[in-house]
């Protein structure tokens, strides 16, 4: 047998000339091989079969085609990598050294590779190892960035400019990338009024992780002038409450031009002229640059087009609720104008009144058919689909909260098992009433209600929340021209649990110690110039998981009079039962000691009769109502209250008191902010005898303003301090016009009185409202002027009031 073994040394060798073959010698070896072969056939079967073993042994011994697929790796190694570890790269893939190579295995191992973190490209190849293969893999890293630098701007931080890049030293890095920042870096000087701002970027150092942007701001271009052509159906007033591409913010501020700004300012000049019926208008903004660029003159030219009128309104496919129901709150209006806004509030009309009834997969289009030259038909296209009742109701996300909290808000909304779906309420987006009542209450970040489950008119409400900020402690101050400055330290939690105890002292302030059950805890320490008070709260919202809120209190508060100081410790315990339609009942006990003290010389006979302390206990009852829209900034509804309270004691005596709050949009612009008129009507008398503490008293916020604190009142003593009333009665009405968003209103109002001397008081003024938005809530500040019209010869008057709470 012989074995030809080719090596690669064999062809670097010298080789020796090969011997040329003869024609006789060819020939002598065809007769051979012929006679050969033809004795071996010849022979016998017996010596066949040994002949043709050895032709088998002959083909197994040849050499075989030297294939990959068939080699044992020897070992794996690793190039060009530098951040990342052979050992990290090696853990990726799944060839390991031992088996058989194969390709499919090998590609999918540099795929792996590739695609870890901070890798570009990989790929394998192959060197032999005598009869086995190295297994290399070839990696090309990401290039990590390791300098960055800009020149052109010195008065941006680097830091800001580092943050609009949208990455920083230590991240990978490529041109594309680098290009990317161009655009973001003059993405944020365009918004900062900077239009023609340039930035380049150095890559030649890319490699070696180097970038370098070069930024020419330009000028920061101030806006001049703003101006509108063609308008004719809306005046220039209304449109410059639209846009915000005008000279002025607040009427102070100076603004300047954004390209981004200008485009959408079009958009909303389209919207506002789409609400009145003009479908068909174009609005071009057109800019002159001025000064050498410093300034722009911007002039949007209108075409305003037709308005167009509703012809008809047309509803197709309700068979459950007539077209007379469906449209009794509609906006649109057979022969009044036409407006895609209104078309998508009825939209809502028909989706809400389908909806609250179980109809959870109700559908509804609407559209619009031009019937001639300025007429539109509004057509409704309904499925009503089955209606359905809530099976189950189950909760989810609520770590802290517990299950029993979210339950009582879903039952007081009548949304519990056997009820129809209200999906008008829980509308599965997080903006339904229910879905909104459940965050505020929980104070959640989201609450969501959705509809599951495939039983036949049946359908299961999935509640998930995901748990916010219940708790805080608030470092503060506020100042008001009644009270002055009072500084603030204000611990409140609104998911409080009296029963959870931690488990040990350690655990005491952790975050999941006294939570879960929805209370609300508050403790408050606000000392101040003029009035010091000091208090803790505990409200249970739902007192034996009925809709009673029951509240314990305690406070200290202190406060300088005319001719005396008064002191009062309380102790207050309340309930309010609510019920439907926003009706709820009251009932009230306190016991509290006043002390009137350090009394002046020249102190009314009044006073000195309840010098000293003077314990008084008081049992309230009342009800009343309250339909407004809005917790903090109502615009429609109102609210009314009558309480009477029996107090005994060393001083018996009773308080009625009632209250009246009525909301009303006058008007809304083109911007969608509001006008809005709210009067107060206010009534108290004292039945009885009274104390000058428990009396009534006239003037300031809240009451009647242009009238000082208490300056309106019977009054006593050498210097006429006041004493009090048995009886007040005022009514106030204002109406708060948007300036600037919901955030800046200005005030108009009258406010008037009446107590049991010296006639009918009466001021008008105006005012500023600037509204502080806070986690919890919106803040007011308020600044007015009031001129007193009718007043009394002995009332103290105050021109300007102010008050307003500053967190910091």
């Amino acid at each position: 047998m012989i074995r030809m073994v080719l090596r690669e040394r064999d062809f670097n060798m010298k080789r020796k000339r090969p011997e040329i073959f003869r024609p006789a010698k060819i020939l002598s070896l065809v007769i051979i091989l012929f006679l050969v072969n033809g004795f071996a056939r010849t022979e016998p079967n017996s010596q066949q079969q040994p002949a043709a073993q050895a032709d088998a042994n002959y083909i197994n011994a040849a050499p075989k085609p030297v294939s990959p697929e068939n080699k044992i790796i020897d070992s794996i190694e690793v190039r060009g990598n530098v951040y990342l570890t052979d050992q990290q790269i090696i853990a990726a893939i799944r060839s390991r050294s031992g088996q058989e190579f194969t390709a499919e295995r090998a590609e999918e191992d540099s795929k792996r590779i590739a695609a870890m973190t901070g890798v570009e490209f990989a790929y394998y190849s192959l060197e032999p190892v005598g009869e086995k293969v190295k297994l290399i893999f070839v990696v090309k890293e990401k290039v990590v960035l390791r300098k960055l630098t800009f020149s052109g701007d010195d008065k941006t931080p680097v830091s800001k400019l580092t943050e609009k890049l949208g990455f920083q030293r230590g991240d990978y890095i490529d041109k594309l990338t680098a290009s990317g920042g161009v655009e973001k870096l003059v993405e944020y000087y365009n918004k900062n009024g900077y239009p023609f701002a340039k930035v380049t970027v150095d890559e030649s150092q890319i490699e070696n992780g180097e970038l370098h942007y070069t930024i020419d701001k330009g000028q920061r271009v101030k806006i001049k002038k703003t101006s509108f052509e063609g308008n004719k159906a809306i005046k220039k007033g209304e449109l410059k409450k639209v846009i915000k591409s005008r000279p002025k913010n607040l009427l102070i501020f100076q603004n300047y031009f954004k390209q981004e700004v200008l485009q959408d300012d079009t958009i909303k000049l389209q919207q506002a002229y789409d609400k009145k019926g003009y479908l068909d208008t174009k609005v071009e903004a057109k800019t002159n640059f001025i000064n050498n660029r410093k300034g722009v003159e911007i002039t949007f030219v209108i075409e305003e087009g037709k308005q167009y009128d509703v012809e008809e309104i047309i509803i197709n496919g309700n068979e459950f609720i007539t077209d007379a129901n469906l449209m009794k709150n509609f906006w649109l209006k057979q022969g009044q104008f036409y407006s895609n806004e209104k078309a998508e509030h009825d939209k809502d009309e028909i989706l809400a009144a389908y909806r609250q009834l179980g109809f959870i997969d109700f559908r509804v289009q609407n559209s619009r058919q031009f019937v001639s030259d300025n007429k539109i038909n509004a057509i409704f296209d309904i499925k009503e689909g089955d209606r359905f009742r809530i099976g189950a109701v189950n909760i989810s996300g609520n770590k802290t909260v517990q299950d029993k909290v979210i339950r009582r808000i879903l039952d007081e909304s009548e949304f519990k098992p056997g009820q129809w779906y209200n999906a008008n309420i829980a509308q599965g987006t997080g903006e339904g009433q229910l879905e909104k009542d459940l965050r505020g209450s929980v104070y959640s970040e989201t609450a969501v209600i959705t509809a599951a489950g495939d039983k036949p008119d049946v359908r299961d409400a999935e509640v998930r929340i995901k748990e916010g900020k219940t708790g805080s402690i608030i470092f503060g101050a506020g100042v008001s021209s009644t009270d002055g400055l009072i500084g603030q330290v204000v611990y409140e939690q609104r998911n409080f649990d009296y029963k959870k105890w931690p488990s040990s002292w350690r655990k005491f302030f952790s975050e999941n110690a006294f939570k879960g059950a929805g209370q609300t805890l508050r403790i408050a320490l606000e000392p101040g110039t003029e009035v010091s008070r000091y208090s803790i709260s505990f409200t249970e919202p739902f007192l034996k998981d009925k809709p009673i809120a029951m509240t314990l209190a305690g406070s200290s508060w202190a406060r300088g009079r005319e001719s005396y100081d008064e002191e009062r410790q309380k102790g207050y315990v309340g309930f309010t039962r609510r019920m439907k339609e926003g009706w709820y009942r009251v009932l009230a006990f306190r016991a509290e000691n006043v002390d009137i003290q350090s009394l002046e010389n020249d102190a009314p006979q009044e006073v000195r009769d309840v010098e000293g302390g003077n314990l008084l206990g008081g049992i309230k009852i009342g009800f009343g109502r309250n339909t407004t829209d809005s917790r903090f900034l109502p615009t429609k509804g109102k609210s009314y209250e009558l309480t009477y309270e029996q107090v005994v004691g060393e001083h018996t005596f009773g308080v009625l008191e009632g209250t009246h709050r009525w909301y009303k949009t006058l008007r809304e612009d083109i911007a969608r902010r509001k006008t809005v008129l709210e009067t107060k009507l206010y009534a108290g008398s004292v039945v009885g005898s009274a104390p000058v503490f428990e009396k009534f008293y006239g003037g300031g916020i809240g009451s009647i303003r242009g009238f000082d604190y208490r300056g309106v009142s019977p009054r006593s003593g050498p210097d006429d301090d006041p004493i009090g009333s048995k009886w007040i009665a005022t009514a106030s009405s204002e109406i708060a016009i948007p300036l600037y968003s919901e955030t800046l209103a200005g005030l108009l109002f009258v406010d008037t009185g009446i107590i049991e001397t010296g006639g009918i008081r009466a001021a008008a003024g105006i005012g500023v409202q600037i509204m502080i938005p806070q986690w919890f809530g919106p803040v007011p500040m308020r600044f007015e002027l009031a001129a007193p019209f009718l007043k009394d010869d002995e009332d103290d008057t105050q021109i300007f009031s102010f008050s307003a709470g500053a967190l910091f």
